[in-house]
């Protein structure tokens, strides 16, 4: 190939078919193809490299914690979630009815991996998707109400096509999240299709807004069109944890903040043990005492000599 075109091909900015031409050219001439084949060929080329590139962009403005796909996902592990009905939802039929979708079960059963997969899925497809944690919105409103940019952050949440909120039920929220979730939820009823998940039953949530009639109005609306997806089942994150080891199993309450730096609930990484996990700083733990013993150096007794064997005293040579 030379300069000349390679520098016509860049001004164009056809970077797909200036990567392929040289292959495609050399095909060419072994397959004697005609010039509309022979197009055809560069063209599909510069389309697969700007889709690949779109996704690309899509993913990021997702702002996925992590990017999951339905195929990574263990689907013997909690066989309560039911792949065919997961399928499905992946079609992106219940998007284009703005239908909406609840994920409700334990902490660890796989509910934001199938959501982050759904939405992946949905970007393939051409759709508009955002992800965030409910620790996410709240924190984005606070900021942004502060700076009298509401207004401007109510029309990011509401442009998507499909809004996942994920990690309803992690901890108590702020005041006035009850507030900001039901303006979303208000405004994409019927229009837009919404994504959630929750650790807690649907009656705790009025508890977890500190807002029970916001907490009504927006279950009244999002259920109204909502598929409701239990799952049951074991943590997937705890599959290789020994009987009785010392790591904790409750992820229901973990430390949050919602200014932020601790946990994933703020787009941190996630830590290495198990939410809640205790051990000392080089992960090593500290021996259990026996069964019944208080563990203390200060109540501790001498052993016991042998029975019927006689004790020897031991002479203080000062004495």
């Amino acid at each position: 190939m030379n300069d000349s075109l390679t520098q016509t091909l860049k001004q164009l900015r056809l970077s797909g078919l200036l990567q392929t031409l040289d292959l495609r050219l050399q095909e060419a001439a072994g397959n004697s193809l005609n010039h509309a084949e022979f197009l055809e060929l560069i063209l599909q080329d510069e389309l697969v490299v700007r889709s690949d590139r779109q996704l690309q962009r899509r993913v990021k403005a997702a702002g996925f914690r992590e990017l999951k796909t339905l195929e990574d996902f263990d689907w013997s592990f909690n066989p309560s979630l039911k792949k065919k009905q997961i399928y499905d939802l992946a079609t992106g039929r219940f998007i284009r009815e703005s239908r909406d979708l609840l994920l409700i079960g334990p902490p660890g059963v796989g509910k934001s991996h199938v959501v982050q997969a759904l939405g992946y899925q949905a970007l393939k497809v051409g759709f508009v998707v955002l992800y965030r944690s409910i620790f996410d919105v709240v924190r984005d409103f606070l900021h942004d109400e502060a700076l009298g940019q509401a207004d401007k952050l109510l029309a990011k949440y509401l442009k998507p096509d499909l809004l996942i909120v994920d990690d309803m039920g992690m901890k108590q929220l702020p005041k006035r999240s009850g507030e900001y979730l039901f303006e979303i939820i208000m405004r994409r009823y019927e229009t837009r299709s919404t994504i959630m998940t929750s650790n807690r039953p649907l009656e705790d949530w009025g508890k977890l807004l500190g807002d029970v009639p916001s907490a009504t109005a927006i279950l009244d609306r999002f259920l109204h069109h909502a598929e409701i997806v239990r799952v049951t089942g074991k943590s997937y994150r705890l599959r290789n944890q020994k009987p009785g080891s010392e790591s904790a199993t409750d992820e229901s309450n973990p430390t949050v903040e919602i200014n932020g730096s601790e946990g994933e609930a703020t787009g941190s990484k996630p830590a290495k043990a198990p939410l809640g996990a205790k051990g000392n700083g080089d992960g090593s733990k500290p021996a259990k005492a026996p069964l019944g013993s208080d563990g203390g150096d200060r109540d501790s007794k001498p052993a016991k000599a042998p029975l019927g064997s006689k004790v020897e005293k031991t002479e203080d040579p000062d004495r």
